[in-house]
């Protein structure tokens, strides 16, 4: 039988215990990989360590991939950069870690899925890191976790929009403010039609406005008060961020005014871009200089609003 003296010390020793900050960051670099399925080395290190040396994050990863938890595949004309994605064994792992509690976990867990997923993952991973480094810079708050890949809602009629990303970002003012800020992020790589991506809008618009249906004769609602669905989750309906890349500047600024168009004559739409900020800019743009830099076009018409700006003004 254990004495009383011996169990306070175990208690004692067991409530000093201190994780080694390793440990931690393998645990961070587990959950980053589940959260974005696939994910380099360097945005890894944009992420989770902005302005530190990338040492500590290839340790990490080599420790991963000696407990067989993470794989790697090297990318096509990329000088040898490797994506890693988790093993059947690391996907089992991430379903113990807190911060992904509540998340939904679809893993890549071989080669052959990683390299069909890469290009369009790698640069939703991109935009993410060039919030991240911003926050950093700035003081700001945008972490690993403020950024939720895939993020789905209902429509009705078994219809669902899904955004590229739900962001999280808290600034901080020179007065000493805290301003939360939520934003669907939308990454566009000029692969679909500008026509379909300006369709998008209209996912959006449907959902500001989507009330569920009555179910067995009493109203269907999302909370104590009703009202439209996106209460359910947010406090204020999230702005809109369409972040383009992947053609020239000429198909990239058509792209936009596509997006500007749809806003401005489709009438749902214009009623959600009048509450709604809403804004476009290139992924090299906001990673040259900066996410809070004026490289954003507003998308809703009006006199006064035409020209560039940070996405916290649009």
């Amino acid at each position: 039988m254990t004495s009383p003296a011996s169990s306070g010390c175990a208690a004692s020793e067991s409530a000093g215990f201190v994780p080694s900050y390793s440990e931690d960051l393998s645990h961070q670099v587990l959950g980053m990989i589940a959260q974005h399925r696939i994910v380099t080395n360097s945005l890894l290190l944009s992420v989770l360590l902005p302005g530190r040396r990338r040492e500590q994050i290839a340790r990490a990863l080599s420790k991963l991939r000696r407990e067989e938890a993470a794989d790697f595949i090297v990318l096509p004309s990329s000088h040898g950069t490797r994506a890693w994605f988790l093993t059947e064994r690391g996907a089992q792992l991430t379903r113990h870690l807190p911060q992904l509690r509540d998340r939904p976990a679809y893993p890549i867990t071989s080669t052959s899925a990683a390299s069909l997923r890469t290009a369009h993952t790698l640069t939703v991973v991109r935009a993410h890191a060039a919030f991240a480094t911003s926050a950093h810079r700035r003081g700001d708050e945008h972490g690993p976790w403020d950024w939720t890949p895939e993020v789905a809602h209902n429509l009705g009629d078994g219809e669902r929009v899904i955004a590229d990303a739900l962001m999280h970002y808290t600034h901080h003012t020179s007065d000493g403010q805290r301003i939360k800020f939520r934003a669907f992020v939308e990454v566009d790589r000029a692969t679909m039609s500008s026509e379909r991506l300006a369709a998008k809008l209209i996912e959006y618009a449907r959902f500001r406005i989507y009330e569920p249906q009555a179910v067995g004769g009493r109203r269907a609602r999302t909370d104590a008060l009703g009202g439209p669905a996106w209460l359910r989750w947010y406090p204020a309906f999230p702005r809109i961020l369409f972040i383009l890349t992947g053609a020239g500047p000429t198909a990239l600024s058509n792209r936009i005014d596509d997006l500007r168009a749809m806003a401005r004559e489709h009438p749902t739409v214009a009623a959600l871009a009048r509450d709604v900020p809403l804004g476009a800019a290139v992924l090299e743009d906001i990673e040259t200089l900066g996410v809070d830099a004026p490289v954003w076009h507003c998308l809703r018409g009006g006199e006064g609003l035409e020209g560039l700006r940070p996405w916290t003004e649009l």
